[in-house]
């Protein structure tokens, strides 16, 4: 999908909700970025795709943009760094983080480092929460870990990621220390 159309769709679930271009930034975005995201002449992040899919109280994954129409699929082989992110964008809205991370891992120390570090960072610390659920101590440790390496990385460092780390890890090591 194009700026054009995800911004319709933002436009529209807003206007479905009968808010105003104010009420869903709050103090997250200007409402005059929101106004060129709606326009189709900015392109948010993937952290203020997720901040507005939680206001308009909609799936991120309507708001991922799809790679562009007629494109081969890439699940295999995305052959160039755009390719890449698109498809590491669709993988962690759908929550494949694995394939997501692995896709956004190899952006790192190129042209989207940036991008690449925050999905990675998001991904491994769902992977972690997931791993935790399931029992697997270790395995949530050490994911963990990888998310908290990464979420201090580039231009989108996320403190929230890092502290839900640490949460992450403390609860993780006092289920080991129980045995």
């Amino acid at each position: 999908m194009n700026r054009s159309e995800l911004g319709k769709r933002i436009k529209e679930a807003r206007l479905a909700k009968k808010m105003t271009q104010t009420e869903v930034v709050g103090d997250f975005i200007t409402r005059n970025m929101l106004s060129q995201i709606e326009s189709g002449t900015a392109t948010p992040s993937l952290k203020t795709l997720e901040y507005l899919a939680g206001v308009l109280d909609i799936p991120v994954q309507t708001l991922i943009p799809d790679r562009r129409e007629g494109a081969a699929d890439l699940t295999n082989h995305p052959d160039t760094e755009s390719d890449k992110l698109w498809e590491a964008k669709e993988r962690y809205g759908s929550g494949q983080y694995g394939l997501a991370a692995e896709l956004a891992e190899s952006l790192i120390n190129g042209r989207f480092s940036d991008e690449g570090c925050a999905i990675a960072a998001r991904c491994y610390i769902n992977m972690a929460a997931d791993s935790e659920k399931s029992g697997d101590m270790s395995k949530a440790a050490e994911l963990a870990q990888k998310a908290d390496e990464l979420a201090d990385k580039g231009i989108y460092a996320s403190r929230e990621i890092k502290t839900g780390c640490t949460l992450l890890l403390n609860r993780v090591a006092e289920k080991l220390a129980q045995g």
